[in-house]
């Protein structure tokens, strides 16, 4: 369907920037409507429609019979309103993600109780009950990564503020960074970690990933979350900047032995972290 309505404005000579214009959506909406990576409505199917001047009642009639099959949820969607969850469609049909994280292990790598505890820490008005229902999802994501036939090759450049952070707790903390240390040593999973020392770097704008798929027919997606929009580039020029930036990162931080190195030091450095808040400090005379 989506290749079929990237056809249609192909043929009517509009550009997927003017069609958003008009209906008055994102052009990332349409984008990913014709990469078949977002659910089609009715209204949807309606609008483009008309836009596009199809006046073929039977081609109308297909292209709303493909929209109720685009409706079929995908596995999360039991689970209620997931926060980010249109990301959701693209890692689980990719072949391939390249990631960036500044400040925190990234999800797919993440325990449950670390899960439970970004959640808790970073979404303002969580319930008990939502926290629990998402980080069960981030750990059910791990699939991806599991699958013996088709498993996901994940690339990471993890900032080592992440791994100093104390989240949850030393306990809580000890346990990511073990597992951390064992996903790393997976066939499909690179872990490089990039120390402070390194100083100012590409990636400092923020956390980032760049999708791949099997199918050379779906374009690579840069994908940037953000706290109430988040942002998905599909230009090949965009696509490529940030695979120079991913890369630039990759050469710039500790090959994989040596980070798991530094994991390990900042493993023993929580020993015993017991932090749960502020410790206030008595003021000195001098002060």
């Amino acid at each position: 369907m989506g290749a079929e309505f990237r056809k249609l404005r192909m043929i009517r000579g509009l550009t997927a920037r003017q069609v958003a214009k008009e209906l008055l959506v994102s052009q990332a909406k349409i984008s990913l409507l014709e990469n078949g990576r977002r659910k089609v409505s009715s209204r949807d199917v309606r609008d483009l429609c008309e836009l596009y001047r199809v006046e073929d009642p039977h081609m109308v009639e297909a292209l709303m019979r493909m929209a109720e099959a685009s409706g079929q949820s995908g596995w999360w969607k039991e689970y209620g309103e997931i926060p980010h969850s249109a990301y959701l469609d693209l890692e689980t049909d990719a072949a391939a993600l390249y990631c960036y994280e500044s400040l925190i292990i990234p999800e797919l790598l993440q325990t449950p109780s670390y899960a439970r505890a970004v959640i808790a820490g970073t979404i303002p008005h969580s319930t008990p009950e939502q926290i629990d229902t998402w980080g069960h999802v981030r750990s059910l994501r791990r699939r991806r990564i599991d699958t013996p036939d088709r498993p996901l090759r994940l690339s990471i450049v993890l900032d080592e503020s992440a791994l100093l952070r104390v989240v949850g707790g030393g306990d809580i903390m000890r346990e990511q960074l073990e597992q951390l240390l064992d996903d790393g040593l997976r066939p499909n999973v690179t872990v490089q970690i990039l120390p402070h020392h390194v100083g100012a770097h590409p990636g400092m704008a923020g956390r980032f990933a760049i999708v791949h798929f099997t199918d050379a027919s779906d374009r690579s997606t840069v994908y940037l979350e953000g706290p109430t929009n988040d942002r998905y580039l599909e230009k090949p020029s965009d696509v490529e900047r940030f695979n120079v930036i991913h890369k630039r990162l990759q050469t710039r931080a500790l090959d994989p032995v040596a980070s798991g190195q530094l994991i390990t030091e900042a493993l023993k450095s929580h020993i015993g972290a017991g932090f749960t808040g502020p410790t206030p400090h008595k003021a000195s005379p001098a002060s």
